[in-house]
């Protein structure tokens, strides 16, 4: 299970980042839905397997983060789970939102100020 959140952690930080640069709307996304999007890039992020449908997990968090609250709620969630695990590699994970075609325009990073993020 601790493998496995690890590499969800990571993996949230540039989710949330990808979606920070996404104007909209209102309500704030959970951790719970970060992560939900983003466990496809789990074995990617862990060096355990391929990009493979990572791509629309991001993209689908792109879509969902509406609103600044959003994607500012997603970019603490990313940190947070990036700061708990240790397994992820942080370079593949701040690479996502350009391997999906994602343009943000900031860079993911667990010293990213989320509440910059509009």
């Amino acid at each position: 299970m601790a493998g496995i959140i690890r590499p969800m952690c990571i993996l949230l930080i540039a989710a949330v980042l990808a979606v920070a640069v996404a104007p909209r709307g209102e309500a704030a996304i959970g951790c719970g839905t970060v992560v939900s999007y983003l466990n496809p890039c789990l074995p990617y992020v862990t060096n355990k397997g391929p990009l493979g449908s990572c791509c629309g997990g991001v993209k689908g968090l792109y879509g969902a983060a509406q609103t600044a609250q959003d994607r500012q709620s997603v970019c603490s969630c990313l940190k947070s789970l990036a700061g708990s695990y240790k397994d992820v590699d942080l370079n593949k994970a701040a690479g996502l939102p350009g391997q999906c075609g994602v343009n943000i325009p900031y860079k993911i990073s667990p010293s990213t100020d989320c509440s910059k993020v509009n």
